[in-house]
């Protein structure tokens, strides 16, 4: 009898011993911390690893996750600046630093965080209209990380970051919207189009003006060449009439002709004068009775100076006499009568 309850005693001690031992060896998982209390006090804080505690002592608080965590909340009504309601959805990313004043300085820190971002956010969102609000979510995120950075300090929290996920105005006030955007579509749209037709002118404007400056230039460039051109063929035209003078000028000086021969050739060119319907009035000049009298000789030496070289000079001399001028001419081929000045005209 003795020894069975000597063997259910040593029992009860190596389980008893088992059991403190277990109770006494806590393991710490990484990036976790575990808060150990004496007597109902906080006494240490276990990091990750192997720790020992006094079994029946020591008590061993729930472990704080010390990695960064993200919490989204549910969208929160808020009243904007020009009292419109807008629902805002919100994530908090935050990291327990110290995980005392997270245990003993807040009941519930999650639950105080998203009161907290709560009450900022309208805070923040209360201060500025519609408009802004939508188009200001950077500001708004900076201010909710300030304000809940230094508020959640004291509980051990940092907050990291503050995103507003969505932003939704009541519907009408999205139709407002949509169609004021429209508008402004519609007016931009029409601004643009008139904008092209003004510059579309302006550039056809400039295009016709320059066309027509390089048009009168080319004209004017062209009326100068052909004006050269002109110039050039007359002083051609001149040079060559002049030489032609020159040259028969020579060959008369140099052929030595006298009177008899000059008053002959005269003679001749007389009705060639008188062609051509502009000639109105034939002028005959005082010097027609001198080449008559030269004629007078002219037609008597005519046999001898062929007899004498076969007319030796640069002319040949007709064997008929020159037909004389009548003494009451008749009229011109344009029907007008000759006229017979005394002098020749000055």
């Amino acid at each position: 009898m003795s020894g069975t309850v000597a063997a259910i005693l040593a029992l009860v001690i190596v389980a008893l011993a088992v059991f403190t031992v277990v109770r006494a060896v806590r393991i710490v998982p990484q990036a976790t911390s575990g808060l150990v209390e004496r007597f109902g006090r906080y006494h240490r804080t276990l990091n990750s690893g192997l720790n020992i505690v006094i079994p029946f002592i020591d008590r061993l608080r729930p472990l704080i996750d010390m990695r960064e965590q993200v919490v989204s909340f549910p969208p929160q009504p808020v009243i904007t600046k020009d009292n419109l309601v807008v629902s805002i959805d919100s994530i908090i990313y935050f990291q327990v630093t110290d995980p005392r004043a997270a245990t003993y300085e807040v009941a519930n820190f999650i639950t105080a965080v998203e009161q907290l971002t709560v009450t900022t956010l309208r805070n923040v969102v209360g201060g500025m209209d519609l408009e802004r609000t939508l188009t200001s979510r950077d500001q708004i995120n900076s201010e909710l990380r300030r304000e809940l950075d230094e508020a959640t300090g004291k509980w051990g929290i940092r907050v990291g970051r503050v995103e507003l996920k969505a932003i939704e105005p009541p519907s009408s006030i999205q139709d407002s919207m949509e169609k004021q955007m429209r508008a402004d579509r519609d007016k931009r749209a029409a601004i643009l189009s008139a904008e092209g037709e003004k510059q579309a002118a302006i550039l056809s404007a400039e295009g016709g003006k320059q066309a027509a400056v390089l048009r009168a230039r080319g004209e004017a460039e062209a009326a100068v060449l052909r004006a050269k051109a002109d110039a050039e063929a007359r002083a051609l035209r001149a040079r060559g009439e002049a030489d032609a003078i020159t040259t028969v000028f020579r060959a008369i000086h140099e052929g030595h002709p006298d009177t008899e021969l000059l008053a002959y050739q005269y003679l001749q060119m007389l009705p060639q004068i008188a062609q051509g319907d502009a000639n109105k009035v034939w002028i005959v000049p005082s010097e027609l009775g001198k080449a008559l009298e030269g004629l007078g000789g002219f037609f008597p030496a005519g046999s001898a100076a062929r007899e004498r070289g076969n007319g030796a000079g640069p002319f040949a001399f007709p064997d008929t006499p020159a037909p004389a001028i009548p003494d009451n001419p008749g009229p011109l081929s344009d029907g007008t009568a000759p006229t017979f000045p005394d002098s020749p005209p000055a």
